[in-house]
């Protein structure tokens, strides 16, 4: 249980939270371990849980007709699925497992959402979190279109 609150501790999306709130949220996680190739999720399907990514590195690959580009290397510390949480839409990308092995926390969304519902600090921080990321890269898009001539949001 240690080793995944200081992993959680990493997270930006968990930046925020007391010891008392990761420790909630750490007793939900599983964690999945994957070998070098692996797929861990694909492109279009249901999102149904976020990763922590605790050691190893994943790939990030877009499909966009017919060309798959490799959009992002992610490693420690970082997360993949974290829209899930929000809308559990489809997912936009598939995330292969680089490195061997390659370990994870996954924290699936009804869980996640049965525990906002006890604890609603929990969800508040997260959903402000998710909401301040979303914020910075919208603005950080805006901005790269006013660079390059385009009209902005």
């Amino acid at each position: 249980m240690t080793d995944i609150i200081e992993t959680l501790k990493r997270v930006e999306l968990f930046h925020g939270m007391d010891e008392r709130q990761l420790t909630a949220v750490a007793q939900i996680v599983e964690p999945c371990v994957y070998a070098a190739g692996d797929v861990i999720f694909e492109q279009g399907q249901d999102g149904d849980a976020l990763y922590v990514i605790n050691s190893g590195q994943v790939e990030v690959r877009v499909q966009n007709d017919d060309v798959t580009d490799s959009a992002v290397y992610l490693g420690d510390g970082q997360t993949v699925g974290e829209m899930a949480l929000i809308d559990q839409a489809a997912r936009s990308a598939t995330i292969i497992a680089v490195d061997e092995p390659t370990t994870l926390y996954r924290l699936p969304v009804a869980a996640f959402t049965r525990l906002c519902q006890m604890q609603t600090d929990i969800g508040y921080v997260l959903m402000r979190n998710i909401a301040q990321d979303l914020s910075f890269k919208l603005r950080h898009r805006h901005s790269d279109i006013k660079r390059s001539g385009g009209s902005g949001v």
